[in-house]
């Protein structure tokens, strides 16, 4: 996936994201929707560390599609 794909694929996360947040606001929200909120964080998290291996990648003059996904435990370890 290009960075193209990657950050449309972010916008459609965060999209769905959003109406989730919106729905837990207003406690319409159910359980699993609850649940997807949680997986979709993570997955937001690992399109965001994808897209900054892709630029630094591409910054030091290396392949950027040699980057890869990282498991939730790496992206969700960092520390800000």
């Amino acid at each position: 996936m290009d960075d193209r794909g990657v950050i449309e694929r972010i916008n459609e996360l965060a999209a769905e994201e959003h109406e989730l947040f919106a729905q837990e606001s207003d406690g319409s929200a159910s359980p699993a929707d609850v649940e997807r909120l949680r997986g979709l964080e993570v997955t937001l998290d690992q399109c965001y560390d994808l897209l900054r291996q892709r630029r630094a990648r591409r910054a030091a003059g290396q392949d950027p599609d040699d980057a890869s996904v990282r498991d939730p435990s790496t992206v969700e370890g960092y520390i800000g």
